[in-house]
């Protein structure tokens, strides 16, 4: 299960508190409302603080929005490390 809580501050970033699991079904779920703020010129912060597991989609979609500029904070080491890891 994945929790996503919305907080929007004026002329700044959208941040979205993530709780729970990034995987199986949720990963769709985030992408989702990530590229529902994207579109709209938004920018997003992801706060992984309470992300106690991502699979290998989980991990393949956070890294992708992080290259697209998606800020991601207090992500676990261990979920810190999988999305920093070099595919090749």
């Amino acid at each position: 299960m994945l929790r996503i809580s919305t907080f929007e501050v004026a002329d700044g970033p959208v941040t979205l508190h993530l709780d729970g699991q990034v995987s199986g079904k949720w990963v769709g779920l985030l992408q989702s409302t990530c590229e529902a703020h994207l579109s709209k010129g938004v920018r997003v912060s992801l706060d992984l603080k309470n992300v106690s597991f991502a699979d290998r989609d989980g991990i393949a979609l956070l890294r992708g929005m992080r290259d697209c500029g998606v800020v991601i904070r207090n992500a676990s080491p261990f979920v810190a490390e999988q999305i920093s890891q070099k595919l090749c």
